[in-house]
């Protein structure tokens, strides 16, 4: 008895999951971090700057602690085009005339003979993708040098089921406005994710087994 490899099994039971639990679990990594109970709170003294404070005065509340809001502002336009185009020719031809001794005293002594190729090939590809709107996400971790790594998640519940907004990133806090918002593109190492899970999502998608007969399949 034959066994299936290890790794066909595995993704023909990860396959049989819905989408939904999927992304049900993938959603843990995007829990919201808060700081650490019982410590210190600065103390108002009615001052117009703080040390705790993230800008010049009091009353600035851009995120610069585990634990802040930060929204972002996604204004995301890319567009991409490629095209190219080969071509080639080759031929060639001889002839060779053949001793009379050869052709039997036939008048045809004469062999020609001759190949022609030709190729020609064009492809061309275009991508065009776009996405704005806010989210607001949590400061998960402050790095060294004041840098601020962000992770948030937005869950929307439709009809038919969820759509997920994920957002993981490294910020510059001079890149945070005074309305605590920084944009899309002044997030280092983003990765930002647009999914769907649900019935209608599903329904969309292959069935797990021809999912997993594609991945063994040699054609």
């Amino acid at each position: 008895m034959k066994f299936a490899p290890l790794s066909l099994v595995v993704l023909l039971l990860a396959s049989a999951c819905t989408s939904t639990l999927v992304e049900e679990a993938e959603s843990v990594n995007y829990d919201p971090v808060y700081p650490a109970t019982g410590m210190a709170e600065t103390s108002a003294t009615g001052g117009i700057y703080t040390a705790s404070s993230a800008g010049l005065f009091a009353s600035d509340r851009r995120a610069a602690r585990v634990g802040d809001i930060l929204t972002v502002e996604f204004e995301e336009r890319f567009q991409a085009s490629k095209s190219q185009s080969t071509s080639g020719n080759r031929a060639s031809d001889y002839e060779l005339d053949m001793p009379d001794a050869l052709t039997m005293g036939l008048d045809n002594g004469m062999i020609d003979n001759g190949t022609k190729q030709s190729f020609s090939g064009r492809g061309s590809a275009q991508q065009s993708n776009s996405l704005t709107g806010r989210l607001s996400v949590s400061v998960v971790r402050v790095l060294p040098g004041g840098l601020l790594e962000i992770a948030g998640q937005k869950r929307l519940t439709l009809n038919q089921g969820n759509e997920y907004i994920r957002l993981t990133g490294v910020v510059r806090p001079e890149d945070i406005n005074a309305e605590n918002v920084v944009m899309s593109d002044r997030i280092a190492h983003a990765s930002i994710k647009y999914v769907g899970a649900g019935a209608i999502s599903d329904t969309s998608r292959q069935g797990w087994l021809r999912r997993g007969l594609n991945e063994v399949s040699p054609l």
